[in-house]
């Protein structure tokens, strides 16, 4: 005589069916109060781009980039000299924080040893430093670069002061990133005879290049958009050039930004509106930059 099937699904003999979810009315108002929170700041966030492009549009065009700044004739001026400072700056930056960052965050993670006292004063400092707020950066920069080393008020000056700024943020960003390779490849690595140098610049780095280059991208959009430091570092709010080397005078965007609103003319807010667009446009695309370049490029381990 066989046994009688059991239906799938159906609940053991003895035991009653579980009921689904219930619902709680503090899940819900959780959820409701986390919707509004988001929507506030995505309501403020539109109001602001609304007004900046409403307040920019009469500027928006080839003379905001193709001329120099006026004070006079505001209907002709530009950002051209801001323009080529900010490259110039955030390059040499990102030239000297860059290497500068990762290598430390490969000496940390890889070959320091955390038992050594003074390595964990390293970490204990760099976490401090990157919480230090940014006019500090720039009076230790006024007092270190500019006038001890006597360096000036140049463009070496301020992009040696916003590396000590973003430097931290990029040795901790790429410690995370290092951090998330799996120590299963180092040990097969290893086992098969090479070198822990080998190891690191063939196996680790290139498993956690998406995850520096998303850090240090996002560090140096914090520096782009940085006006105390350069303000702190003499930045001239007023410049008909563009730097043609180290030692150049130079003004960047967020500074000559500051400049036009203190105008009293309604052309000059219209200008300092045209170039919040740009650098808006400018920082979104550096973003844009680091979330392609981590999804391009990340591994699923």
């Amino acid at each position: 005589m066989t046994a009688p099937v059991k239906e799938v699904g159906a609940p053991a003999p003895g035991r009653p069916m579980l009921a689904g979810p219930r619902w709680r009315p503090g899940e819900s108002l959780f959820r409701w109060l986390l919707l509004a929170c988001l929507s506030v700041g995505i309501v403020f966030l539109i109001a602001l781009l609304a007004y900046v492009v409403g307040e920019a549009w009469p500027r928006l065009d080839s003379r905001l980039w193709n001329n120099f700044p006026s004070i006079r004739r505001p209907e002709n001026a530009g950002a051209q000299s801001a323009i080529f400072g900010t490259i110039w700056v955030i390059s040499f930056t990102a030239l000297f924080c860059l290497p500068t960052g990762i290598m430390a965050a490969i000496y940390l993670e890889e070959y320091a040893d955390q038992e050594r006292w003074y390595n964990r004063l390293i970490e204990l400092n760099i976490q401090n430093l990157a919480a230090v707020p940014s006019i500090i950066y720039g009076i230790l920069g006024l007092g270190l670069l500019a006038r001890q080393l006597a360096l000036g008020t140049t463009v070496l000056t301020a992009a040696l002061t916003l590396s000590l700024l973003v430097l931290p943020v990029v040795i901790i960003a790429s410690r995370e990133a290092i951090r998330a390779v799996p120590q299963s490849i180092r040990h097969a690595s290893l086992a098969l005879g090479a070198t822990q140098w080998q190891t690191v610049w063939r196996q680790v780095l290139p498993a956690a290049v998406p995850g520096m280059a998303t850090g240090s991208i996002l560090a140096l959009s914090r520096a782009i958009g940085e006006a105390a430091p350069v303000i702190m570092l003499g930045a001239v709010t007023f410049v008909m050039f563009n730097p043609e080397g180290l030692d150049s005078s130079y003004t960047v965007l967020p500074v000559q930004i500051y400049n036009w609103i203190s105008q009293s003319r309604t052309e000059f807010h219209h200008l300092a509106a045209a170039a919040i667009l740009l650098l808006l446009v400018i920082l979104l695309v550096m973003n844009a930059a680091a979330i392609w370049l981590r999804n391009r490029y990340a591994r699923r381990w």
